[in-house]
């Protein structure tokens, strides 16, 4: 496992690569890579405050969006798996570190102006097989995900494989979500249920207004996540094509002392 503990563009023998022209960070700072050919891609105006991105395979993406407005910054744990991606879009924010893992082929969406709190989970699989004794299948395949744009997920939710959430939609504190929510509800409990259909939210913290302030303030409001909820507006699930060309150069992925012998032995022979 190669681990990397700054954020600069890179490439190595084995495929992996990070594309970056951003400022170099090295604070809080973890990038491991444990297969090939995986891609990391983090927009040079990502607002980076901690980041651990963890390739468990080969041919994993991981895009990361920028951050152009006032946000919390971005705080993740991610990880991707063979055939897997990844993708968070742009002005995200997180309170606190946002674990976001997929793994066996599926993907993992994550909409602009989404809002984390802290202790979040986002995970298409539950890390562990589980079999039905009399047929010996699997009954937990992972699952992709997608979080739709402007949505709250409230403090120590987790969201499952198989879920999309609608825009403008509110996940309550403690959910798991494991199906589909529309636009602009909220959403609560465990499993997660539409109890408040026709709803909008926005940004600023109440913490400092006074007694029966008129909200939103002027220039608050965000009109195009202003909507009535739709049953039919859930996003769809993408599919993660695998690349075209998997295969290995056989040499190429070997250990570097490994190759050098090689190419000696090579041109021993040829002398």
């Amino acid at each position: 496992m190669l681990r990397l503990y700054k954020l600069e563009r890179y490439k190595d023998d084995q495929g992996n690569q990070i594309v970056y022209d951003g400022e170099i960070r090295e604070n809080k700072i973890d990038i491991r890579f444990k297969g090939s050919n995986n891609t990391l891609t983090i927009s040079p105006e990502a607002d980076i405050k901690d980041l651990l991105v963890t390739f468990s395979g080969d041919n994993g993406q991981i895009e990361i969006g920028p951050t152009t407005k006032k946000r919390a910054g971005l705080r993740f744990e991610l990880r991707c798996g063979h055939e897997s991606r990844i993708r968070i879009g742009e002005n995200v924010g997180c309170a606190g570190r946002t674990f976001i893992s997929a793994v066996e082929g599926v993907s993992v969406s994550i909409g602009d102006d989404v809002m984390f709190a802290k202790n979040i989970e986002v995970r298409g699989d539950d890390t562990h097989p589980i079999f039905d004794v009399r047929t010996e299948k699997r009954v937990n395949p992972s699952q992709s995900i997608v979080v739709g744009e402007h949505v709250w997920i409230a403090k120590h939710a987790v969201v499952m494989g198989g879920a999309a959430i609608g825009n403008g939609s509110v996940i309550g504190f403690r959910s798991i979500v494991t199906s589909s929510i529309p636009n602009n509800c909220v959403a609560v409990g465990a499993p997660a249920r539409v109890v408040r259909r026709d709803i909008a939210w926005e940004r600023p913290e109440v913490v400092s207004r006074r007694p029966n302030e008129q909200y939103p303030r002027k220039g608050e409001k965000t009109p195009q996540y202003w909507n009535l909820t739709d049953d039919a507006a859930i996003p769809e699930k993408p599919r993660v094509r695998p690349r075209t060309d998997t295969r290995r150069r056989p040499a190429r992925y070997l250990p570097a002392p490994v190759r050098r012998l090689a190419r000696k032995l090579l041109s021993s022979r040829r002398d």
